[in-house]
């Protein structure tokens, strides 16, 4: 059963605007659903020679960002939470020699590409949340641990994914900006 409201209020943009009244899940997946949206309009539109615009003299791109979150989201819900091997693309990449990968390759990677592996990273992501959460709420545990054998719990996800897309849609406005002017939150 889904826990975000039937009833979705987009803004101006077209985005789902977080719930104002939500138990602790629906307002967590409410605002990480609202920076997924961001990224998304923030990429709309653009051609590959917008995916690939930078500013000044960093090499971070919007196709970069649509294939790192997409490679975030898969990491963390696919790969930590429920404990599944890497797979297509990451599955072939040696991330100890190329842990920039993700945004490196994505220059020549044709847009459509781009935006379906994100939104098939983030269908996949929404559809792990809802198991996780009917199988042990926001307390259930990551399969994955990390070297001291402690695992991050679904709570711990859902917060990092938010702060993560916050911080890189930060990116995405000055990026976005110098490519065609547009602006906004």
């Amino acid at each position: 059963m889904s826990r975000l409201p039937r009833m979705t209020q987009l803004d101006d943009q077209g985005r789902p605007e977080p719930p104002l009244e939500a138990d602790e899940a629906g307002t967590l997946l409410g605002f990480l659903d609202f920076q997924r949206a961001t990224l998304e309009w923030k990429c709309a539109g653009l051609d590959a020679s917008g995916l690939r615009a930078t500013v000044g003299a960093s090499p971070m791109t919007l196709g970069g960002l649509l294939k790192h979150l997409a490679y975030v989201e898969d990491d963390w819900f696919s790969r930590w939470l429920h404990g599944q091997e890497r797979r297509s693309p990451w599955d072939t990449v040696d991330w100890e020699a190329d842990p920039d990968w993700d945004w490196r390759s994505a220059a020549g990677d044709p847009p459509e590409e781009l935006r379906a592996l994100w939104r098939d990273a983030v269908a996949r992501s929404r559809s792990l949340t809802e198991d996780a959460l009917a199988a042990g709420g926001l307390e259930q545990r990551a399969r994955r641990t990390w070297p001291d054998g402690r695992a991050p719990s679904l709570r711990w996800i859902l917060v990092h994914m938010i702060e993560e897309y916050a911080r890189h849609n930060g990116h995405a406005d000055l990026l976005r900006e110098s490519v065609d002017g547009l602006t906004g939150e």
